[in-house]
């Protein structure tokens, strides 16, 4: 049983996050956040500039605005006049968009935030060369040089993207991340992990005083299982308001996040018609949020997609076949009775029918029960040290193509032969993603405190994946709500 209480030893983490991680942490402050209002800012971007502007803990707030007012412009700011008009290129940093063109031989971009279409944005051939490594699908942030190209000859202005300096201000050891992570305690450990989530640790509620507890913590970093580990694939239902969008819209780039409306095996998987690949080929994770407001389109070509690329990271349409290593993030709502605890025994029954097949459900391998957790409120909000989300995100990054840590979980736990196999893949999975977060420095499943592998580990995978199989059996007879018997080979452990 995990213990419900979080009075931990007296410590002063704040120091120790300052000392241990001298260049990669940042002081977490709500109200440096006001000189960002009006900017649809990452969080990513946001502790950089916090970073940047920071000597001995004092933010230089004028400075950064400066900065941000100079160099990222608001949404609604005229920059396509700007541009129109401008005999020398303009500068901003922002995120683009990048696509292919093959139609037409051209490298492509978007600019949303700024107004600047799909279809209006070609990057020079020097740069699409000279660039290539950094120039990927998809999105990507970085300070960027434009020109407007104006109508000659018959072919039609555009926006040139003229240089380019990607956003990566971190060049990350692992090995130094690792060796970091030895010099902190386990429950010190994730503490660090809930404050680079942004969050307090040691909130209290004022209303009823319930507290942080271990429990609550270990529901709520499992919303960076899919960061760590390829092809995992999640479903969190939770009530309004507990931040699991804010996580999954802020905290890295290597995430893409689609929130309601039509969805199209096209837009996800790829386009028969532009012989363009989707979403799912360029990003660690791909969540969809407010899944209770989607609408797929022509249901029957994309459930077949999913439950394929579910069970196997195939993307099979047509005649066109690939792989890819993109976890599935599934977010949304569920209604509540007073106790706050779902109203129903069948927790996808408000859901679109979409998810109501049992082969679909018995493809994903965890289910995160957000309603343990708390309403996000301003005193919920960290006020001191966290790793910089940047850099954090590119650890995780990092992470997900480790594979020992895989055969440190295959080694220690003792399957049954009966066990399903869908039953065993998602636990092992699980596993080996807490296994990542919580022990990333470890070589030996020897090398684990006593009893903390069951803990931390085995324990949580196991409560993950048994909401899924309760579910199965509420939605098919065929399935009955138990897990197989997967415990450790030593009992020690």
């Amino acid at each position: 049983m995990i213990s419900t209480q979080s009075h931990y030893p007296a410590i002063n983490l704040d120091e120790k996050i300052k000392t241990v991680f001298p260049r990669e942490s940042v002081l977490k402050n709500p109200k440096t956040n006001d000189v960002f209002t009006g900017r649809n800012l990452p969080s990513f971007v946001k502790d950089w500039l916090i970073k940047c502007f920071t000597e001995n803990d004092v933010f230089d707030s004028e400075a950064c605005s400066y900065f941000i007012n100079d160099k990222i412009p608001p949404k609604g700011h005229s920059l396509r006049k700007r541009l129109l008009h401008s005999s020398v290129p303009i500068q901003v940093f922002s995120r683009l968009i990048m696509h292919t063109d093959l139609l037409n031989g051209k490298m492509g971009f978007s600019i949303p935030d700024l107004g600047i279409g799909y279809r209006e944005g070609v990057v020079s051939q020097s740069m699409a060369q000279s660039k290539m490594d950094h120039l990927h699908e998809g999105e990507i942030w970085g300070i960027l040089t434009l020109i407007y190209r104006h109508p000659f000859q018959g072919i039609k202005g555009f926006v040139e993207l003229s240089d380019f300096r990607p956003f990566e201000p971190y060049k990350v050891e692992l090995d130094y991340y690792l060796d970091a992570r030895k010099k902190f305690s386990t429950l010190e450990w994730i503490d660090v992990l809930i404050r680079s989530m942004e969050a307090n640790p040691n909130y209290k509620n004022p209303a009823n005083g319930a507290t942080f507890s271990l429990a609550k913590k270990l529901t709520y970093i499992s919303r960076l299982l899919v960061h760590v580990e390829p092809n995992l694939n999640m479903i969190e239902l939770a009530p309004k308001g507990t931040g699991k969008s804010y996580i999954f819209n802020n905290m890295s780039k290597y995430g893409w996040t689609v929130s309601g409306g039509i969805v199209s095996r096209a837009g996800i998987f790829y386009n028969i018609s532009t012989k363009t690949p989707g979403i799912i080929h360029n990003y660690d994770f791909l969540a969809l949020d407010e899944i209770e407001t989607i609408v797929f389109a022509n249901d029957e070509d994309i459930s077949g997609a999913f439950k394929n690329y579910l069970e196997s990271g195939q993307i099979v349409v047509g005649h066109y076949k690939n792989v890819s290593d993109c976890g599935l993030m599934l977010l949304g709502n569920i209604p509540l009775d007073r106790r706050m605890q779902p109203k129903f025994n069948d927790f996808f029954r408000h859901l679109p029918p979409f998810f109501h097949s049992s082969a679909l459900v018995d493809r994903i391998h965890g289910f995160i029960p957000g309603w343990l957790l708390f309403r996000y409120t301003e005193d919920l909000k960290l006020q001191g040290y966290a790793l910089n989300t940047e850099y954090f995100s590119e650890v995780l990054h990092l992470l997900r193509n480790q594979q020992h840590y895989a055969k440190i979980v295959h080694d220690a736990l003792d399957i049954p032969q009966s066990a399903d196999t869908r039953d065993t893949k998602a636990i092992l999975k699980l596993c080996s993603a807490y296994l990542k977060l919580l022990y990333p420095h470890v070589q030996d499943i020897s090398q684990i405190p006593c009893g903390e592998f069951t803990e931390y580990i085995l324990n949580p995978a196991l409560r993950s994946r048994g909401l899924i199989r309760q579910q199965l059996a509420e939605l098919d007879a065929e399935f009955n709500p138990h897990l197989p018997d997967i415990r450790l080979k030593s009992p020690n452990l």
